[in-house]
């Protein structure tokens, strides 16, 4: 009997039921290999680019911190050459100050204003006169910073220094000082004129002459010559503290006004000067 298997002449075996069945076991497994093969290119595939997609964010980040500290330094060199800036332009302001300071000083040294450096800034002498007579002197130490301001001073507490200062000290040190020297310069007049009348007209006064501390207000009992015996009391008013000539004038005789007498008297007065 012959075996299932029978053997070609050739020496080959007869393609018989299994050899079919394992050539299509070889034909179905080739798609599902190829399909696992696939399933794992996309599983990689979809790894890297999670992986390069998280690189990007990270470079990202990376790139805006990067650009977050070149804003910051350049602020900060800004800043600091602002401030270098400010300081250079605070430091032109008060030496061209101290030039003007010196400059009006050079311009008035032969009207009474004269002045010195100091370590501070500068000390200016302001030398009152009145008709050719040399007066009194008084100082103002001026110390030359942002704001100005004045260290220290001789300037009568009747004088309104403070006033003037507010007014003219930071923006026209120039118009400060002439309006100071004005003021003292006035007020130097009005009391060497008193004092004159006081020590050259006594034998005239009746009684002595009454005056108050800016000599302003002037008020005096008189007779107009030695052998008489009339007398007038004068009441001379000066509105104006920059002025050495009374505005108003009041005459009176044995209490009745003379207004006649006052008007030749003011008018004397204001021709004199």
């Amino acid at each position: 009997m012959e075996q299932a298997n029978s053997v070609r002449p050739d020496g080959e075996p007869k393609a018989g039921i299994l050899a079919h069945l394992e050539g299509l076991e070889a034909q179905m497994s080739r798609p599902c290999k190829r399909s696992k093969e696939l399933q794992q290119a996309r599983a990689e595939e979809s790894a890297l680019g999670t992986k390069i997609h998280e690189l990007r964010r990270l470079r990202d980040k990376l790139r805006a911190e990067v650009n977050q500290q070149r804003a910051r330094g350049k602020a900060s060199s800004a800043n600091v050459e602002s401030g270098q800036t400010v300081e250079i332009g605070e430091q032109e302001v008060l030496e061209r100050k101290q030039e003007s300071v010196k400059a009006i000083l050079q311009a008035y040294r032969f009207t009474g204003l004269s002045g010195k450096q100091t370590s501070r800034g500068v000390c200016v002498c302001i030398s009152t006169a009145f008709e050719g007579n040399l007066l009194d002197s008084y100082f103002v130490d001026l110390v030359i910073q942002r704001p100005l301001w004045i260290h220290h001073h001789s300037i009568p507490v009747f004088i309104p220094l403070e006033k003037i200062a507010a007014k003219y000290l930071q923006t026209d040190v120039q118009r400060f000082l002439f309006s100071l020297c004005e003021s003292l310069n006035a007020y130097a007049g009005r009391k060497y004129q008193a004092d004159r009348l006081q020590s050259d007209f006594a034998a005239f006064l009746i009684r002595p002459l009454q005056r108050n501390s800016l000599c302003n207000l002037l008020s005096f009992t008189y007779k107009v010559d030695l052998m008489g015996q009339s007398s007038f009391c004068a009441r001379l008013l000066y509105k104006d503290l920059t002025a050495t000539l009374p505005t108003d004038a009041t005459v009176t005789y044995q209490g009745k006004r003379k207004d006649g007498h006052a008007e030749k008297y003011c008018h004397m007065l204001h021709s004199s000067a």
